[in-house]
């Protein structure tokens, strides 16, 4: 669900508002790892640790049963789908498109399954976005063993109060989506693409530009101030809404830029990101206790935020040259040549449709004026039929 429902929001979104659909949909993969230690942590103080898997259990059981009521929004099968009626109720057979390849259900699985590996293995595009999104998720994810390290084991919080602590990260998550009109403003002062009539993708790598500054901003605030308790727990806490903020523009416009480059693969292209990232927030919580233990959290966390400093050029290399690196990408190529290909389709059907609109134009034209003719030789017939007059008579023929 995670990984398709970005390609979903894509395929039924106008591009204008790709950034705001995105922000949308992201308040809540963004906000899961606020709520659920939020939540997670009441519940386990009044309810018992088996509560919190039967909540999540319950909540995909509802998710799955609204799953099922969502239609088709992949264009190429939405298409294939009509072919068929077509020859269905037509009873005609010359109804194609150009999807209906005769390819198995195997193949086909084999095809949508690989896809997004093959592309995340091939494309330089996603090496560069892979690893900077994937660093900047796992550690995210570590702020589950670093938040109640400080809070709990060195500040004396309870599970549910410590919980309260990811607030921070769930006011900067929140502010970067209500703040998405000033984004889509600086997107839309960007020069535009001359095919699509909208702002070239890396318009958006402003955006994530900004979101890779402030995401390291945080992670060191957080670090230098987390300890000693002597410090107020406020400090800590404020420096979450950064690295929230941070982390949710990168997300979001990172998306929105694989998308806007990847057209129909943008699915594939974000489901081999979200397996990367997902690989890595699952990974990097598990070395965390021993990295804490072993360099304190003050420590632990510099060397985190280091990490996020080295990666800040990704986005902002593709500001500057991102287009350059679309023009080599295979795929993008051969996106391109098949748009081309369908333009110059459409411009014949369109050029074969008026030359026989002119021709039926011509043909009508012609039979009026035929028929204009026609009616004036009868009208001069009927005036040569005069009615005979009477001979003069002279004064003696009478």
């Amino acid at each position: 669900m995670v990984s398709n429902s970005p390609g979903t929001v894509v395929d039924v979104t106008n591009q204008k508002y790709l950034a705001l659909a995105m922000s949308l949909w992201s308040i809540a993969p963004l906000n899961g790892p606020v709520t659920g230690p939020l939540i997670g942590g009441f519940v386990y103080q009044y309810l018992g640790w088996r509560w919190d898997n039967w909540l999540p259990l319950i909540l995909g059981g509802v998710s799955f049963l609204i799953m099922l009521t969502v239609k088709e929004t992949y264009a190429p099968t939405i298409l294939k789908r009509k072919a068929a009626r077509m020859r269905k109720e037509l009873d005609d057979e010359r109804w194609w498109c150009r999807y209906d390849e005769k390819t198995s259900t195997v193949d086909l699985l084999k095809i949508n399954l690989s896809r997004p590996f093959i592309l995340a293995a091939t494309e330089p595009i996603l090496w560069f976005f892979n690893i900077w999104i994937s660093v900047i998720y796992g550690i995210l994810y570590l702020c589950f063993v670093a938040y109640p390290i400080v809070f709990v084991k060195h500040r004396g919080w309870g599970p549910g109060l410590s919980g309260l602590a990811f607030l921070g990260i769930g006011v900067g998550t929140l502010l970067a989506i209500f703040l998405e009109p000033l984004w889509r403003r600086i997107i839309n002062s960007h020069p535009r693409d001359p095919l699509t009539g909208h702002p070239v993708p890396e318009s958006t790598a402003a955006v994530m530009s900004l979101g890779a500054l402030l995401t390291p901003i945080g992670q060191l605030g957080f670090s230098w101030t987390c300890l000693p308790v002597s410090i107020h727990w406020i400090a800590p806490i404020a420096f979450g809404i950064p690295f929230g903020m941070g982390n949710t523009l990168c997300f979001i416009y990172g998306t929105n830029y694989l998308a806007a480059a990847y057209g129909n693969h943008a699915a594939s292209a974000l489901s081999g990101n979200t397996v990367m990232r997902s690989v890595f927030g699952a990974a990097l919580p598990l070395a965390g206790p021993a990295m804490y233990s072993a360099l304190t959290p003050q420590w632990a966390g510099t060397l985190l935020g280091l990490l996020e400093v080295l990666l800040i050029p990704i986005p902002i290399i593709f500001y500057y040259h991102g287009d350059k690196i679309r023009a080599r990408s295979r795929v993008i190529k051969q996106m391109r040549e098949d748009v081309a290909k369908n333009e110059g389709r459409r411009a014949k059907q369109v050029a074969r449709v008026a030359r026989r609109a002119a021709a039926a134009t011509a043909a009508t034209e012609v039979a009026t004026e035929k028929s204009a003719q026609a009616d004036d030789v009868e009208a001069g017939r009927a005036g040569d039929v005069l009615p005979e007059r009477p001979l003069p008579q002279g004064p003696g023929q009478r």
